[in-house]
């Protein structure tokens, strides 16, 4: 019996939480808003690097191209002739002309309604997707095909256009992992603070427990039990707001109807890493402040 009471005492004695309580103090509403946005910046970095890749999958092998002819008949027979070659070439692997009704009420918002009535000469449109492999080399073929059919013929690669978007989605990606990595330090010094702050506090609880026989590593352990059980409540309060915004967010950009905007997206897996951030700063928070507790009760003695 004396032992089961002695060992129901120490293991009471490991759960034993430093003075204060949960919230108490300003640490857990630091740490809320560090996780919120750190959340939010890793949101951010995990949705434009998928974009990015959507993107360059989409433009992968697709090109168009253009017949610049002044004349409609002319234009019209270079088209036909353009199509026919290039549905017969090994690198492509399909070839749709664009419908040049279609093609004029797109430009109609800025050309006005010359581009409708025929007025305005608009270039012909052959949208050609190639074959999977090497696209660049292809592409350089069946431009001297065309060439060859005639010199007002231009073949452009998608990937051309939107290499600039897909640059500057790529540097803002970089830059919301080096939120990220800021908040990661910020929240470390706050804990630092916070460890810091709590063993002044308690210095004479410090010397008691030590007159009591007890070690740094154990003593050590009360800290970072409190500071732990800070970080979970702040880490679990942050994340969930920066759940809510996300998923707003989510629902903003499904109603633009925006193909662009469409591919900014989070897969299963950037979800689940998402969920690890609050666990990765838990366990950040309690070796930070296990740390800092054992050196400044080294110094001490």
């Amino acid at each position: 019996m004396a032992g089961g009471s002695d060992r129901r005492a120490a293991a009471a004695a490991r759960r034993r939480l430093l003075p204060g309580g949960r919230l108490a103090g300003p640490m857990p509403w630091i740490i809320a808003i560090m996780m919120f946005l750190t959340v939010l910046a890793a949101a951010a970095g995990l949705a434009l690097a998928a974009a990015v890749q959507s993107m360059s999958d989409d433009l992968a092998g697709r090109a168009t191209v253009q017949v610049v002819e002044a004349d409609q008949q002319v234009r019209d027979r270079i088209a036909a002739q353009a199509l026919a070659s290039l549905r017969g070439a090994a690198e492509v692997r399909a070839a749709t002309a664009v419908d040049p009704v279609r093609l004029a009420e797109q430009l109609r918002p800025w050309l006005g309604e010359e581009a409708v009535n025929g007025d305005l000469p608009v270039p012909a449109l052959i949208d050609v997707m190639l074959t999977p492999g090497d696209a660049g080399a292809k592409l350089e073929r069946l431009r001297a095909r065309l060439r060859a059919l005639s010199p007002t013929l231009r073949m452009e690669p998608h990937a051309a256009f939107l290499q600039p978007l897909a640059g500057l989605l790529a540097a803002l990606g970089w830059l919301a992992g080096g939120v990220v990595a800021l908040m990661a330090l910020a929240t470390g010094a706050v804990v630092v603070l916070a460890a810091r702050g709590a063993h002044d506090s308690h210095r004479g609880t410090i010397e008691v427990l030590h007159l009591m026989g007890s070690t740094d590593v154990q003593i050590a352990r009360l800290f970072q039990r409190r500071i732990g059980m800070d970080a979970l409540m702040g880490s679990a309060l942050g994340f969930a707001f920066a759940i809510f915004v996300l998923l707003l967010i989510g629902l903003r950009l499904a109603d633009t109807g925006s193909d662009l905007l469409g591919a900014i997206d989070l897969s299963w897996q950037g979800w689940l890493a998402l969920a690890l951030i609050p666990v990765a700063g838990i366990v950040l928070a309690m070796v930070i402040a296990r740390r800092t507790v054992l050196r400044a009760l080294g110094r001490t003695l």
